[in-house]
């Protein structure tokens, strides 16, 4: 499998360093034409604004849009979460959008309010995964197409599917649990 990871701004170095270890190539992303032929997209952390920006600069925009209605997987953490959404409160910007949800940004406050959480997903096995939370966003609504996989304790969704499309608001890159990467990976196998 050949997986690219959004390479403009973030935490791409260790989503790459994950995929490494998982035996999959992860090749940096900073082109269009580093999109040709890849199984999959990662858009990581950082900033989304500044994200955005960038992909719009590079031309990146419209075509990982059409990457992802024609069923590219693509898996966004973070602020990778906030460009894939349909919809973000409070903030008018043309970004990916094609997962069908509403969310936050920020929700949690500012970097010194960042924390760690461990969460029950099930499509992951019983062991809980830990969350870790980084001026995360949360998920605010859902269309009956999109399965909320995790929530925190007070049912505000933190990671969810829609296809072939993947969302966290916490960092899996930041562990040294595999699981969620490996999920990823299965959902661009096919399975």
């Amino acid at each position: 499998m050949r997986i690219g990871v959004l390479a403009l701004q973030g935490a791409f170095v260790e989503h790459i360093a994950i995929l490494n270890q998982l035996k999959v190539e992860a090749l940096p992303v900073r082109l269009p034409q580093e999109l040709v032929g890849l199984d999959g997209l990662v858009i990581p952390g950082g900033e989304s604004t500044t994200i955005n920006k960038l992909m719009l600069d590079y031309n990146l925009m419209c075509e990982i849009r059409n990457l992802a209605k024609n069923g590219l997987p693509i898996f966004g953490t973070c602020a990778g979460m906030i460009l894939l959404a349909n919809k973000v409160s409070g903030l008018d910007m043309d970004s990916i959008g094609v997962m069908n949800m509403t969310v936050r940004r920020n929700a949690f406050g500012r970097q010194k309010d960042s924390f760690e959480n461990e969460l029950s997903m099930p499509v992951l096995g019983e062991k809980p995964f830990l969350g870790i939370f980084i001026r995360a966003p949360v998920i605010e609504w859902t269309s009956s197409e999109v399965e909320v996989l995790a929530r925190l304790a007070d049912g505000t969704g933190v990671a969810a599917r829609q296809g072939r499309l993947l969302v966290s608001a916490f960092h899996p890159e930041l562990t040294n649990d595999l699981r969620f990467h490996e999920y990823f990976l299965d959902i661009g196998r096919g399975y």
